[in-house]
């Protein structure tokens, strides 16, 4: 059931919001964008794609967690769900960096923005998976409400 409402929601609201503000830090806040060496057009399917990958694993890992009570609907859900995205992040950045593909070329400092930048990007990711979830269940509710 990978393209129920359950899913699909959490997964393209949490794209769209890395996606985003993705490209405001990177292309606004900083002129990374003019320093591609590949065509922008590419770089923003590339980009896209994989935001849509850590979107479905922030989504499907969330529901995972909640199935498993490993988070509590109950306790501080979009928080527990922000950490989650936070340490997703963090783990991202572990690989794109070991892999060589980052932005950084000016030492240190810009390393720890960088990861800090991506845990702050999946956390919000982690939020946005949350936020969807809740209004999903919220209309699940509604929808049980009117049949019965």
């Amino acid at each position: 059931m990978l393209f129920s409402r359950h899913i699909l929601m959490p997964w393209l609201f949490s794209t769209a919001v890395m996606f985003g503000i993705s490209y405001v830090w990177h292309g606004l806040a900083l002129t990374d964008l003019q320093e591609l060496k590949i065509p922008l057009t590419l770089y923003f399917i590339l980009a896209l794609i994989v935001y849509l990958v850590i979107g479905l694993a922030l989504t499907i890992g969330i529901h995972k967690a909640v199935q498993y009570e490993l988070i509590s609907l109950k306790g501080p859900f979009p928080l527990t769900a922000s950490l989650l995205g936070a340490a997703v992040g963090f783990f991202v950045y572990l690989v794109i960096f070991v892999l060589g593909m980052t932005f950084t070329k000016h030492g240190m400092m810009h390393v720890v923005v960088d990861i800090i930048w991506q845990m702050f990007e999946q956390g919000l990711g982690g939020l946005a998976v949350s936020l969807g979830i809740i209004w999903d269940m919220h209309k699940r509710f509604l929808e049980q409400e009117r049949a019965s």
